[in-house]
């Protein structure tokens, strides 16, 4: 049974410095642009500064809200990489997208010395895939920059001692007062469930489904499922042939209350989006 979206009282603004998300008139697409040599789908391909202002510049061509650049794969067995090589990846390519692009761009990371960099650098967004607990500092450099964070649930395998979604919640739950605490302003706090992370095939079917259980908690959310391997796995296809299914995905989320999704296939996604977004909003 699919869990629609709720009427909990949420922000209805999301400032990024000169950048604002109203929410509820439409779904913000965030392309993903990795500058790593090892991402699941994309690694190499946009590892130089010139590729990657390439590639930014189409996603934006072809309807990207937000730009997501990541220095450091988080796919299942990547290397972790230190917080000096994460910046020499992702620092020349938001220094330049800044003077060039007119969205917001987001930087993911969990590193406190990566965030401060990129956000004097101008960056606009913080994206922590490990929701402010693998290095809770990160809180105080979001708050001194007032800006988004995007909080996504994480945790070192797979077992689950209760309900996998309420078992989320608490995660997130922590992370949002972990930011509050550090001074971070709510309206400020993006929820990610955390496809594809600490979660197996059957789990990320379940979470799926009842995304809109999360509602409940009163912030905005993003929902990352591009090209994943649950729609590998359904689909039995390599990841560059999973552009319908991540759709499939994308209209679920939004029918359940998503806001944001982050995605590789830009066009096709924005148009699955326009479309359930004229029907339901």
């Amino acid at each position: 049974m699919i869990s629609l979206k709720n009427n909990v009282a949420r922000n209805t603004h999301i400032k990024c410095k000169e950048h604002t998300l109203v929410l509820g008139e439409n779904t913000y697409i965030m392309g993903i642009l990795n500058v790593t040599p090892d991402s699941f789908s994309d690694g190499g391909q946009y590892d130089e500064v010139n590729k990657a202002l390439d590639h930014a510049h189409i996603m934006i061509k072809e309807g990207a809200d937000i730009l997501d650049i990541g220095g450091e794969s988080t796919r299942p067995g990547a290397e972790e990489v230190d917080a000096k090589t994460e910046l020499k990846r992702v620092l020349p390519v938001v220094e330049k997208l800044v003077q060039e692009v007119s969205v917001p761009i987001s930087v993911d990371t969990y590193k406190a010395e990566v965030a401060k960099a990129v956000l004097e650098a101008g960056a606009h967004i913080i994206n922590d895939v490990w929701g402010l607990q693998r290095e809770p500092e990160i809180a105080k450099v979001v708050a001194q920059y007032k800006v988004p964070v995007v909080i996504m649930h994480n945790q070192k395998g797979t077992h689950y001692e209760k309900d996998i979604i309420e078992s989320i919640k608490e995660f997130l739950s922590k992370s949002i007062n972990i930011a509050l605490e550090a001074g971070v302003k709510k309206e400020n706090i993006i929820l990610d469930p955390g496809v594809g992370f600490g979660k197996n095939f059957e789990q990320n079917k379940e979470v799926m489904s009842r995304l809109g259980e999360l509602n409940t908690l009163g912030y905005p959310i993003l929902l990352g499922t591009s090209r994943k391997s649950m729609i590998g796995k359904i689909l039995d296809v390599e990841a560059n042939e999973r552009v319908e299914g991540t759709v499939a995905t994308t209209v679920m989320g939004i029918v359940q209350g998503v806001d944001i999704v982050r995605v590789h296939d830009i066009k096709e996604n924005l148009r699955a989006a326009k479309v359930t977004d004229a029907i339901i909003r």
